[in-house]
């Protein structure tokens, strides 16, 4: 199985997404492809506001991750700044993938689903096998595959105080 969207190839922090955007460049997308610096831009541009929510999420939550575990908010003064000059490019250890996760047992790649039907979805169709532990109704984690079911990156899905519970979940990974 080969992994197919937006970031460094030799990524660590992996966010699965059940669509692209509606771009004719990215539908025959068949590997991961960093972004260039003002590219997320253009994709907001055309394509609306749901897919600066998800840049924005998803910013914000690399952002907000303790220095301890996670270097991405030393990059940037703000969030805003990484999104722009670091989300997706090259050599930024972050992902963005339509494909499904290619699980793999104490390797140091964290995977992160976005939303629970998306993630039913990749288990039904046998694209997913994973021992998800539901914490509640919108939050599961597989701690030995270093995986975590959330909301969709949208502010009224993701709120902050659900992107710090997300920050929480993912420091736990770093400590099991």
């Amino acid at each position: 199985m080969i992994n197919i969207g937006f970031g460094d190839t030799d990524f660590s922090f992996a966010v699965y997404i059940a669509n692209k955007p509606n771009m004719l460049e990215y539908q025959g997308l068949c590997e991961v492809t960093p972004l260039v610096e003002g590219e997320i831009n253009a994709i907001n541009q055309t394509c609306g506001n749901g897919w600066r929510k998800v840049f924005n999420v998803y910013a914000k939550l690399l952002y907000s991750l303790d220095k301890q575990y996670y270097n991405f908010s030393t990059y940037a003064a703000t969030w805003q700044d990484y999104r722009d000059k670091y989300l997706l490019q090259a050599q930024s250890k972050t992902a963005l993938l339509f494909s499904a996760p290619q699980l793999i047992p104490n390797k140091e790649i964290v995977h992160i689903i976005c939303g629970k039907g998306h993630a039913k979805a990749l288990i039904n169709s046998g694209k997913l096998v994973a021992n998800l532990v539901w914490l509640d109704d919108e939050f599961a984690i597989d701690s030995t595959n270093k995986l975590i079911v959330c909301p969709y990156f949208d502010y009224r899905q993701l709120s902050n105080i659900k992107i710090e519970y997300l920050a929480y979940l993912l420091q736990s990974l770093k400590t099991v």
